[in-house]
């Protein structure tokens, strides 16, 4: 029988019920007990690292994550982390950068409702991420509502509804089905993982809306090394009457800071070259499409990829590099 861990860090799963709302409450251990079958599938030993509602998780929390997973690494099969779902796909993203390569299982949930209510998904949720962890299946998932989705590609797509997690162009690992895990894909892996405890956080987020200042991305590029725009459609920048946002790119650019273009649409990605409003970014120094790639592992990655380098050629070079399946077309470098 494997020995997994779990790792406990707040979320709705640990809720209860106060006078100011729910707050996770619950450790790692209580939420075990709720769960006694659990012992038919695999040793479990727990340990309560934060106890936090998943708004208040930042890269910090990440790196405390990771530290913890590579301390215990050699000790167990897999672990389990339960987490808040609101910025859950941040997490599974930020993980699979930070820990690449697992041959162990790495699996996150959580739930819509806490594990204490008479109608909940924690105890359904929480038991499949344990016959994840406990497979060999390896690598960083989440598991939600019965689906094994990878990491770099979960994102939020419900806000109450049990069907929370959406997997963004890119298959199920795996369903479960009447305590059954049927695995459909099996993540590449490594003898050992490599754990990356770096983080360059200076990054920011814009979503256009239609008549955006351009002051705002002004604004967010003097403060930040790197500026993630999501944009209309297949992407662009648009040139209405006032506004250069192309030549305030530009500019921002030739200083060094870094500007990724990614779009809204939550399918099929980015394709800066159908469209004039995209065109004309292509090629310029500095500026990055995301693809495929969620706005949640652009995040991840470009945090990620600055805590190695500033060099600009290398920043490219890695942030086009696949890791975990996150990006799927081809470049034309």
């Amino acid at each position: 029988m494997r020995k997994i861990l779990l790792i406990g860090t707040g979320g709705t799963i640990a809720s209860q019920v106060t006078e100011d709302g729910l707050a996770p409450e619950l450790t790692s251990a209580q939420l075990l007990a709720h769960i006694p079958a659990i012992s038919s599938i695999c040793h479990v030993e727990s340990l309560q690292l934060l106890n936090l509602d998943s708004t208040n998780i930042a890269p910090s929390h990440w790196l405390r994550m990771v530290r913890c997973i590579r301390d215990h690494y050699l000790s167990y099969d897999g672990f389990v982390l339960t987490h808040g779902t609101d910025t859950m796909a941040y997490t599974a993203a930020a993980l699979s950068y930070l820990i690449q390569g697992s041959p162990k299982p790495i699996v996150l949930t959580g739930a819509q409702k806490p594990i204490g209510f008479d109608v909940t998904d924690s105890k359904v949720n929480l038991t499949d991420a344990f016959r994840v962890a406990s497979s060999d299946m390896p690598g960083v998932s989440l598991v939600f509502n019965g689906k094994v989705i990878l990491g770099t590609r979960a994102q939020k797509v419900r806000s109450k509804s049990f069907e929370a997690f959406s997997s963004i162009d890119y298959p199920f690992l795996g369903v479960l089905r009447d305590g059954v895990l049927l695995p459909y894909i099996r993540q590449d892996c490594k003898d050992r993982p490599s754990f990356y405890e770096d983080l360059n956080t200076s990054v920011a987020l814009l979503k256009l809306i239609p008549g955006t200042d351009q002051a705002l991305l002004d604004y967010l590029l003097e403060r930040n090394d790197a500026l993630i725009i999501e944009s209309f459609g297949v992407g662009g920048l648009p040139d209405y009457e006032g506004a250069d946002f192309c030549g305030s790119v530009c500019r921002w650019t030739a200083k060094g800071k870094l500007v990724v273009l990614t779009t809204q649409v939550q399918n099929e990605g980015s394709d800066l070259g159908i469209y004039h409003v995209g065109h004309r970014l292509k090629g310029i120094p500095g500026v990055l499409e995301a693809f495929d790639l969620t706005t949640e592992a652009v995040t991840a990655k470009l945090m990620w990829i600055m805590g190695k380098t500033r060099d600009p050629a290398e920043i490219q070079r890695l942030f086009y590099a696949p890791v975990a399946h996150d990006i799927l077309w081809p470049v034309e470098n």
